[in-house]
């Protein structure tokens, strides 16, 4: 019979399998979150908590940068496709055949019927690209709108990055935030930090979601400005996609 030495299990499964460290990443897989209210939400003292954040952080599983509401407060992320390469490598380790595990998009006859409501500031830009993707990947089952506290007009890089992806958002007009007010939602989500600080509750909403891009519209230099623009759609695509699975997947759906 042919026996096995012992070995440790990769550095990667050792730091995710740590109780506070899982718990972490758990709150973030929705959500970006600043300390103080990751610290509420796994009731840990903030000491620990700022500690473990490190972990994930130096591993390059967690990622931070600046509110555009108030530069003190740091938002964490998680980078999920950083994770599943990790995770995927780990598998790797203990067998081969775990080499073919690859992301499958939601089936759009999976996702549950839904109203969602992306918000920005101008909904110039993150919000109305964020509604373009959606309703492209998730077609008929998921009612999409956008809008702002302070619109103003559909950004030309907004049309001109998702018309690259096929996608054609001329159709969508920005609107102010209080056209909406009464209306029922399942998820409202974030996509700018100051709008997250005056986005009002709206009935019916299951959760508080809070995406944080910087506003690429701001950025002077255009090769600049649209290279970032370029970056905000494949990240928001990305995350979009992994929220849409997280709705599909879940008992009950709708609970995130």
């Amino acid at each position: 019979m042919s026996t096995y030495a012992p070995t440790s299990p990769p550095e990667f499964i050792k730091l995710i399998s740590h109780d506070l460290r899982w718990a972490l990443l758990k709150a973030l897989t929705t959500s970006d979150h600043r300390v103080q209210e990751l610290v509420t939400l796994i009731n840990q003292p903030m000491n620990l908590v700022s500690y473990h954040l490190k972990k994930l952080r130096d591993n390059e599983i967690v990622t931070t940068r600046r509110s555009e509401a108030d530069a003190r407060d740091i938002y964490y992320s998680l980078d999920i496709g950083k994770l599943r390469t990790l995770y995927q490598t780990a598998g790797i380790s203990l067998h081969p055949a775990l080499a073919n595990a690859t992301f499958i998009p939601p089936q759009t006859k999976t996702i549950p019927p839904s109203r969602v409501l992306f918000v920005c500031t101008h909904n110039s830009a993150r919000s109305q690209m964020s509604e373009g993707l959606m309703r492209h990947v998730a077609g008929q089952q998921i009612e999409v709108f956008s809008a702002g506290n302070q619109p103003t007009s559909l950004h030309p890089d907004a049309i001109r990055t998702m018309d690259a992806l096929g996608i054609d958002i001329r159709g969508q007009q920005p609107r102010h935030i209080q056209e909406f007010a009464g209306q029922t939602f399942d998820y409202v989500i974030t996509v700018c930090d100051r709008a997250r600080e005056v986005c009002p509750e709206f009935p019916g909403e299951r959760a508080q979601i809070h995406w944080g891009f910087t506003d690429p519209a701001e950025i002077e230099d255009t090769r600049e400005r649209r290279r970032v623009f370029k970056q905000i759609a494949a990240q928001l695509t990305s995350r979009i996609e992994y929220f849409l699975v997280s709705l599909s997947e879940r008992p009950g759906h709708n609970q995130i």
